[in-house]
C-alpha cells in the first residue's frame, strides 16, 4: 500500500517494461488515487525470470520508503495487516503455484497423487505425491516456512510469530528427515520459484529414477 494523505491508502502494484533496442528491464511502482495513476521508478533488474525481478522491485520499493502497511479494520482479529493478508490468503491445499505446478507436470506426462501422506505414520501430506517412486513434492509458501528471500518477520506480537514459523521450520526438517529415512526422496519448492524450472525439476527426479534400476536412496531439493 501506498500513503496517499489524509489517512487515505492506495493498493501499489509493480510495473516492469522492456526497452525495445537494449532488452533491459525496467521496475515502476504504480498506483491510483481519485482516477490519477502515478509511478515511481525503481530502476532496472536484470534476473532471469519475472518472478526473481518482481520480488526485486517490492524489495527496492520498501527500502525507499515508498510503502507502508494499512491499518486493519477496528474489528479486525489480526495483529497487523500482513497477518491479516496471510490469514485471509492462505489456504491447505489447492493454492495457485501448486495448481500451476501441478498443470505442468500433466502436460509432461506425468501422473501422480494430490495432496496424501507419504508416510501412514507421519501427519503431514505432501503437496504432490508419486508413490512408487517414493517422491514428496512440497510447495512451501514465503511466509509460513520462512523463505530466506521474502520472509519478513512480524513487527507486532513477534513472540508468537517466530515461535509460530520456528515450529514450521523444524516441523519441515522432522518431516524431511522421516521420509529420508525410509528411502523417500523430499523435494521442496518455493511458492515464489518459477513454475517451469519446477516442474523441470520435479521432472528430472522422476525421470532418473524411472531410468535407474532401482529408487533413489533419498534425498532433498
Amino acid at each position: 500500500m501506498v500513503e496517499v494523505g489524509d489517512g487515505q491508502f492506495a493498493r501499489a502494484s509493480i510495473a516492469l517494461r522492456v526497452l525495445p533496442k537494449t532488452r533491459r528491464i525496467r521496475a515502476f511502482l504504480r498506483w491510483s488515487h481519485h482516477g490519477k495513476t502515478t509511478e515511481e521508478y525503481l530502476g532496472e533488474v536484470e534476473y532471469d525470470t519475472r518472478a526473481a525481478n518482481l520480488a526485486e522491485a517490492w524489495r527496492r520499493a520498501w527500502d525507499a520508503g515508498l510503502l507502508t502497511e494499512e491499518p486493519p479494520p477496528a474489528d479486525s482479529w489480526a495483529s497487523s495487516p500482513a497477518a491479516r493478508s496471510v490469514m485471509r490468503g492462505n489456504r491447505g491445499k489447492d493454492t495457485k503455484p501448486e495448481l500451476r505446478l501441478r498443470s505442468l507436470l500433466h502436460q509432461r506426462g506425468l501422473r501422480y497423487r494430490v495432496d496424501v501422506r507419504p508416510l501412514p505414520g507421519v501427519r503431514r501430506s505432501a503437496d504432490i505425491v508419486f508413490p512408487k517412486q517414493k517422491i514428496a513434492v512440497f510447495v512451501d509458501g514465503c511466509f509460513w516456512h520462512a523463505c530466506p528471500e521474502h520472509h519478513r518477520p512480524a513487527t507486532k506480537n513477534a513472540a508468537f510469530w517466530h515461535q509460530k514459523i520456528q515450529g514450521n521450520r523444524e516441523r519441515d526438517l522432522a518431516t524431511n528427515e522421516s521420509l529420508r529415512a525410509v528411502g523417500w526422496t523430499v523435494i521442496r519448492i518455493w511458492e515464489h520459484e518459477d513454475p517451469e524450472q519446477a516442474a523441470q525439476k520435479v521432472e528430472q527426479t522422476v525421470r532418473r529414477w524411472q531410468g535407474a534400476d532401482h529408487p533413489s536412496s533419498g534425498g532433498v531439493g
